[in-house]
């Protein structure tokens, strides 16, 4: 049986999402939208994502964090020690959401149905990107373009793609 897996995540145009081990851009309305999606849900990621976050684990969700350090444990998390592993560990009749980083994201690409994206209308200065978005494997199916926060100079679109 295929999990239902999605991506989320915020890109810059350049598809630049961190620079070392933190996010490029701070964009509150988008951390409300991703608190309200992933409540409940269980949220796979890697261990420098895990560590960069500002409050772990992640309240009201699953935290399922991804290491290659056979028997390392993170209190409050469940972890996987491969992506096989961690996907086995996936919730079978809920969305569960990859959150993470870099490499975990491009591992994942081929087995989600679906891309929750922030889309910053901008190109960032990074060394950790997420991989391009195929349009002939991914169909955008929604799209609201927004204007930029207060504390931001850049516009930003939320963007929702499913597997074609």
């Amino acid at each position: 049986m295929t999990k239902p897996i999605s991506i989320i995540v915020a890109i810059a145009s350049n598809y630049a999402i961190g620079k070392d081990n933190q996010l490029l851009w701070h964009i509150s309305d988008d951390l409300k939208r991703f608190k309200k999606i992933t409540s409940g849900h269980p949220v796979v990621m890697g261990k420098n994502t895990f560590y960069s976050l500002p409050f772990r684990p992640l309240p009201n969700r699953r935290n399922i964090v991804l290491t290659d350090v056979q028997g390392e444990q993170i209190a409050g998390c469940e972890m996987a020690y491969s992506i096989t592993q961690s996907i086995e560990m996936m919730d079978s009749n809920q969305e569960n959401f990859v959150m993470g980083g870099g490499s975990i994201y491009k591992q994942f690409m081929p087995l989600a149905q679906k891309l929750y994206i922030t889309k910053v209308h901008r190109n960032f200065e990074a060394d950790t990107f997420f991989p391009e978005i195929d349009l002939k494997v991914w169909k955008l199916v929604e799209n609201t373009d927004m204007a930029p926060e207060s504390e931001n100079s850049f516009s930003f679109s939320y963007q929702i793609y499913e597997r074609i």
